[in-house]
């Protein structure tokens, strides 16, 4: 897993960015990316970030399942516009 700290315009504090959650195939159902999560909570407390963040497939519902687990849900800023979005352009 690697983390990337970032900074939350909103709130005007630091934020933790997950990024490349992976266990092998053989070690899955042993509670290891829930594991990983933990840690990378503690250190977000550690540093004053005010939230976790991270990007997850449509089609992953295995990691969403692992994500809403851990207290993870998709990002809205607005209820009546739905849920954010990741986009990018790529050069």
């Amino acid at each position: 897993m690697t983390c990337i700290e970032g900074f939350s315009t909103f709130a005007c504090k630091p934020l933790l960015n997950i990024h490349d959650v992976i266990v092998h195939p053989d070690f899955r159902g042993r509670n290891i990316a829930g594991q990983l999560l933990e840690a990378a909570q503690a250190e977000a407390v550690t540093r004053g970030c005010v939230k976790l963040t991270l990007e997850v497939l449509q089609g992953n519902v295995a990691a969403q399942k692992v994500y809403r687990r851990e207290g993870f849900a998709p990002y809205v800023l607005d209820a009546q516009m739905g849920s954010a979005q990741f986009w990018q352009k790529l050069l």
